[in-house]
């Protein structure tokens, strides 16, 4: 018998632009880690696409890497868990494994005439009170009801329930333990959460939103906790007969990496895009104020506990942005240092709606926009300008929080950050200014897939429970705030200006012309 002292928990990281593999020790630490980036697929503006089978291949590639790595194998490995980008749908033939479309990404907008017939005159809140979501494209269930609808033969094949849909979680998940040699069809209920079709009370499918939108019951995954063994690793590959035991979305790993695991306690993650969540206990609480109500995690037989979620479309992609598309870095952490070159940004504003806003606004039909520009403006000022963006951003969802407050009994006194672009002090110095709170970074930022790595874990026995893993949390480094609070007010009160400019963009016209 290997001793605990020798053995790891592999995660599977899968992100909106690469896939990762990692491997944790006991102690939370990581050991070994591989990465490998897919293509981003734009067929028209507002379309997002990835290639599934492309992920999948990725995914064997960076597992092998982080062995290697690690100088290990799979007798090593107590279990393997996943963490995934979220509502990112894919719909595949299950006798031969090959998706009938490429996996409809969560930034994608083409849904938007799909979510108003739904929404009716009963408005975008129609399914709310049983999904806790409004009816918006970000979301996994229109984007399968648009691949049934326009993919020539699916929706004849899923009626004959030969097809079967997923997120990138139960994707990986049926590939994983076997795929059409008795693959598992499963999906955890945070994922679940996410497709528009889960009841939030009761975590199992809402057949009455399923029928509204089309899709047979068939083709829907079994929900299943976050935290048990789901199945074990294919005949054949790197991972034979390695349990499977984890799996979440990326934000609610990141809320198991940061032991976010009492009433009150939430996080930030810095990524593609920005996703604020504040743990609300056992029982759902809805929003008022447009933030989306979510399940948390469930570990196993516990009960679930569920969050309130500010999701913030364009954060990370804005520099990916910056540096592709205008070329005015070559890397992404070269916009920090071009932003220092100013002390401000002379009164520039960019608003990132690139997939219209989401919380705290969820409007469709806004675009990006970058005013207050004059001959003065250099790049260095769009550069602060994209980071200010990314802070501005997150405090809207705060603000939100906060004025939920009351119902949801969180007062926020720090925020607890991670992801790739916490590296960059001078974004989080201005996050901590204008949000009026310490920000708190931790010593491991990749929460994400260290969470992934805790669920699986505990389903093992890896680790003995929560306390285990709220122990190898530590704090890295804190900003307090600097900024006074009349120049904050001044700074949010040009902000929210600039939200406006960004409205009522999208209407026929620009649909028709620029398609």
């Amino acid at each position: 018998m290997t001793e605990q002292s020798e053995m790891y928990v592999l995660a599977i990281d899968q992100g909106t632009t690469s896939t990762r593999a990692v491997v944790v020790d006991h102690d939370g630490r990581i050991i070994a880690t591989g990465q490998k980036e897919h293509e981003q697929i734009f067929p028209r503006s507002g379309w997002v696409e990835h290639d599934a089978k492309e992920i999948w291949k990725n995914t064997r590639t960076v597992v092998g890497k982080a062995l290697v790595d690690a100088e290990i194998n799979r007798h090593q490995l107590a279990a393997v868990g996943i963490t995934n980008q979220r509502e990112t749908a894919v719909v595949w033939d299950k006798s031969t494994g090959e998706p009938v479309y490429n996996a409809i990404v969560w930034q994608d907008t083409r849904t938007q005439k799909i979510c108003d017939e739904l929404a009716g005159e009963d408005g975008p809140d129609k399914y709310k009170d049983r999904a806790g979501l409004p009816l918006a494209t970000y979301f996994a269930g229109p984007k399968v009801k648009w691949i049934l609808d326009n993919v020539d033969g699916a929706r004849e094949k899923a009626e004959a329930g030969e097809l079967l849909m997923g997120t990138i979680d139960t994707w990986l998940l049926w590939n994983l333990t076997g795929g059409t040699d008795g693959g598992v069809h499963i999906t955890d209920v945070t994922n679940a959460s996410r497709t528009l079709l889960m009841n939030i009370d009761t975590l199992d499918w809402n057949e009455d939103i399923a029928s509204d939108m089309g899709i047979p019951m068939s083709m829907l995954p079994e929900i299943r906790s976050s935290s048990e063994v789901y199945g074990k690793g294919r005949k054949r590959g790197l991972l034979i007969d390695t349990p499977i035991a984890g799996a979440l979305g990326d934000q609610h790993a990141a809320m198991l990496g940061q032991a976010c695991f009492e009433v009150g306690m939430g996080k930030n993650t810095y990524g593609t895009g920005n996703f604020l969540l504040v743990n609300t206990g056992d029982k759902p609480v809805h929003s008022d104020n447009g933030l989306l109500t979510t399940v948390a995690y469930k570990l196993g037989d516990a009960a679930p506990a569920y969050a309130l979620e500010g999701s913030v479309a364009v954060t990370g992609s804005l520099v990916q942005w910056v540096r592709d598309n205008l070329g005015l870095i070559t890397d992404a952490p070269q916009i920090e240092d071009l932003a220092t070159q100013v002390d401000n940004s002379g009164g520039l504003f960019i608003v990132p709606a690139f997939s219209g806003l989401f919380a705290p606004h969820w409007r469709s039909d806004a675009r990006g926009a970058m005013v207050g520009m004059t001959r003065f403006h250099n790049k260095s000022h769009i550069a602060r300008a994209v980071l200010e963006a990314t802070a501005f951003q997150s405090q809207e969802v705060v603000e939100a929080i906060e004025a939920d407050a009351e119902s949801v009994g969180v007062e926020l006194t720090e925020l607890k950050v991670d992801g790739g672009m916490v590296m960059n002090e001078t974004l989080m110095q201005f996050q901590a200014d204008i949000l009026g709170v310490p920000v708190v970074r931790p010593e491991v930022i990749e929460t994400t897939a260290l969470g992934a790595a805790y669920a699986a874990g505990l389903a093992v026995g890896f680790w003995d429970g929560i306390e285990d893993i709220g122990r190898n949390w530590s704090e890295d480094k804190r900003w307090e705030p600097q900024m006074d609070e009349e120049t904050r007010e001044r700074y949010l009160r040009l902000w929210k200006k600039a939200v406006e400019r960004t409205l009522d963009w999208m209407d026929d016209d620009v649909e028709e012309l620029f398609r």
